[in-house]
């Protein structure tokens, strides 16, 4: 496509010029350069529509521009000009577009009807919708048993959709809804609950105006939620202490220039963001916590043979929490030698870190997908919860625990009842509200899904969004399972990598985006949705649909369930899809929590949904906080090679989740390309590399499988010995799907035990 391969060093901070010339071009290359501005001016505002990229919450009182440079590429991306027609699909088969890359893919444009595989012509050909749904209708009333049906949910399904959702698939007769959640966030949705009674996080925006400390663990704000750079560079500005914990040195964590402040941007200066940014080794976190946490145990020990001020906060202990005497145990028998070879810091960082939380009277401990995504995840988390604990920093404001999440809605679909482990008040619930009993066996979660697929128990496939054939681990396994499936159903926006890998049917059915007018017979309609600090807000698209062949999310599911259930369902589909608003009070017969939930949407802003944890409510079975030993320094079993690499997968900066805006990642200084592998300057030198050369990444596995992508390559760039990063999801293919959290099931996409083979030429591919 004409895209020039370099390598250069980027200096300017993040944000500033450089985000507002990125915003710029993606609208032009979307050939929506004015109707994209005209978008963008109701994104995040009142009476506007949310996001379609990341989770952050909105203030209390928007600007003008509440917005920032991925969330306007998320709107060309959606508000494109460019349409995916059935006249493209004709013209090329499914075997030659899979040689196009995944951002060739979704640049074609918007889908503009639905859509069905033709095994003959090996192309996708038009279908009416009312044969799509009679087809997907025809196979799972097919099945001899309902958990044969896999239902995916996308976190951009909105509230309304998901709760459809997650009602047709019970009534048929599965709780089975693998979610993406299951990829990301479930470490935390399982390891919190035992901590602190709740999966979600106790902070609200306003309380980083109001910390005195903020420690970043294995987040990179600057790229996957850019609008927490305002809290960020707000809270460096008025002096409160930022410490960032990350093999790399992301580039919005050391300095970033704030696009809508027009000093900063006249003068060229920026904001200095992190007080100090550790590189820790990969998989170290836990190695790190605990570090701090028993330079804290010492340090009160000591204060009180002085006389001084306890460092630990033991009346909130003492009435709130179980476990202390265990922790301190295992903290003293921790070593400090162990503790610095496995995080890769030196005590005096780890030290470092630990008074200055504890000299901070309200700290907020954020982190993301670098402590979830491990084989340990819930152990990360809930050794987070832990540090928290120690200083009383949950139930204060200005400080508490903050999960950032990923996509827009990825909370509120677990809100709403996406989940694989029903409770039985939500069962009883649902069938008190629609009079059938739903199944009450728990279900599969992503790699459940994947594991029945393999052995031939599930048979069909419905994505509620996403690209679940890109984000899943061990391609090789599991994406020559998906195309051994019966059939394989897409509802997307967007031609995407998992449209090319699909069942002996497919179809592709096309939904209306965030961006759009979603008129139902009951008018316009909006749908809602829920940040990451479970603030509900409505959502109501105001551009034309890309095609009036489009449907929304919440009409297709009802197509489908209408389609398949018939007279025998209890549901009024047809009834709920004229008026969002009857969904809503479904939701709230079901969940009360969203009490007057039409009511409350009404407001600017929307409303919390309380986290009892906030309020020092522990809905644990003790009634008190747990204090959790995590036994070792979560050293992992899976490095068996000692000349191995730890290979951690992170995203570029034009990116978000699988869909890549760009081949290029800015401040890391890569163009044009995504073959590339992050490895420091000594272990290039202990291995004979040097840049440019090209490395095939194997995994080193005891399972007898190869798992290899070849002719990376090899880029300098400062991160810790015994590690190396490459893009995701280029190196999916390499992550075992054995390798995850045995309590939450989240892959290890972030550590996975790799060697290099140095190539003689650059030849290969995927």
């Amino acid at each position: 496509m004409g895209i020039v391969k370099t390598i250069r060093p980027y200096h300017q901070p993040a944000g500033g010029w450089g985000a507002l010339k990125a915003m710029g071009e993606a609208l032009v290359e979307q050939h929506v350069a004015v109707s994209g501005m005209a978008t963008l001016a109701h994104m995040n505002q009142p009476g506007g529509f949310d996001c379609p990229g990341c989770a952050w919450p909105d203030p209390q009182h928007t600007s003008p521009f509440e917005y920032c440079e991925n969330g306007a590429k998320a709107v060309a991306w959606e508000a494109t000009a460019k349409r995916c027609t059935p006249e493209f699909l004709a013209a090329h088969t499914v075997t030659d577009l899979e040689e196009w890359n995944d951002f060739e893919l979704e640049m074609v444009g918007r889908l503009t009807h639905p859509m069905r595989y033709d095994e003959r012509s090996d192309t996708y050909v038009p279908v009416s919708w009312e044969e799509a749904f009679a087809t997907i209708a025809r196979h799972l009333n097919a099945l001899p048993d309902p958990n044969m049906a896999e239902f995916y949910t996308s976190g951009r399904t909105s509230n309304e959709a998901a709760f459809l959702y997650q009602l047709f698939a019970r009534e048929y007769g599965t709780n089975n809804f693998p979610d993406c959640s299951n990829m990301c966030h479930e470490a935390t949705s399982v390891g919190l609950p035992q901590s602190i009674g709740v999966g979600k996080g106790t902070v609200l925006l306003e309380d980083f105006d109001k910390a005195d400390a903020i420690f970043i663990f294995g987040q990179n704000p600057g790229t996957n939620s850019p609008r927490m750079m305002t809290s960020l560079r707000d809270a460096a500005r008025r002096g409160a202490t930022i410490m960032s914990f990350n093999p790399f040195r992301e580039r919005a964590l050391e300095r970033f220039q704030a696009p809508q402040n027009p000093v900063e941007m006249a003068t060229l200066t920026s904001t200095p963001i992190s007080s100090r940014l550790f590189q820790v080794r990969v998989g170290g976190d836990v190695a790190v916590i605990k570090g701090m946490m028993k330079w804290l145990v010492e340090a009160d020990r000591l204060a009180l043979r002085e006389d001084g001020a306890r460092v630990l906060d033991w009346d909130f202990i003492r009435g709130h929490t179980a476990g202390i005497e265990a922790l301190v145990a295992d903290l003293d028998a921790t070593r400090w030698d162990d503790i610095e070879r496995r995080s890769g810091l030196s005590r005096d960082d780890i030290e470092c870190a630990a008074r200055a939380y504890a000299s901070s009277e309200r700290a907020i401990l954020a982190f993301g997908m670098g402590l979830t995504q491990h084989r340990h995840g819930a152990q990360n988390v809930q050794q987070l919860a832990n540090l928290a604990l120690l200083r009383g920093n949950i139930g204060r404001e200005g400080a508490g625990i903050c999960p950032v999440r990923g996509h827009s809605n990825v909370q509120g679909d677990r809100t709403v009842g996406i989940t694989e482990v029903p409770s039985p008040a939500l069962l009883d619930a649902l069938a008190a509200r629609f009079g059938f009993e739903p199944p009450r066996a728990h279900g599969h979660n992503v790699v459940t899904a994947l594991d029945a697929m393999l052995r031939g128990e599930a048979r069909v496939f419905i994505g509620m969004g996403g690209n679940f054939a890109a984000a899943i681990p061990d391609w090789g396994a599991t994406q020559a399972a998906l195309r051994r499936l019966d059939l394989t159903v897409q509802v997307s926006t967007k031609l995407n990598r998992s449209h090319l890998v699909h069942g002996r049917e497919a179809l592709i059915l096309p939904c209306l985006g965030r961006t759009e007018l979603d008129r139902q017979a009951g008018g316009a309609q909006a749908v809602t949705v829920e940040d990451s600090m479970s603030m509900v807000h409505a959502s109501k698209g105001m551009n034309p649909p890309a095609s009036e062949h489009l449907m929304s999310e919440p009409a297709i599911v009802a197509g489908i369930a209408r389609a398949t259930l018939g007279a025998r369902s209890k549901v009024g589909w047809e009834r709920l899809v004229c008026d969002y608003a009857l969904i809503r009070d479904d939701i709230e017969a079901v969940f009360p929590i969203f009490e007057g939930y039409n009511a409350r949407i009404a407001r600017p802003g929307g409303f919390h949904l309380a986290s009892p944890a906030r309020e020092r409510i522990w809905a644990t079975p003790s009634g008190k906080a747990n204090l959790l030993v995590c036994e070792g320094l979560c050293e992992d079993p899976a490095m068996t090679d000692p000349e191995a690499l730890w290979l951690t997968s992170v995203r570029s900066h034009d990116q978000y989740n699988t869909t890549l805006y760009s081949l290029s990642d800015r401040y890391r200084g890569v163009y044009g390309q995504r073959d590339v592998l992050f490895l420091n300057p000594a272990e290039m030198e202990r291995r004979g590399l040097a840049a440019d050369d090209r490395v095939d990444i194997v995994t080193v596995a005891e399972d007898g499988a190869e798992r290899r992508v070849r002719a990376f390559r090899v880029v300098p760039h400062a991160f810790p010995d015994g590690a190396c990063a490459a893009y995701y999801p280029e190196m999916n293919p390499l992550v075992p799907l054995a390798a995850h959290d045995p309590q939450s099931f989240t892959p290890s996409y972030k550590a996975v035990p790799v060697r290099l083979e140095k190539r003689t030429s650059a030849g290969g591919g995927r």
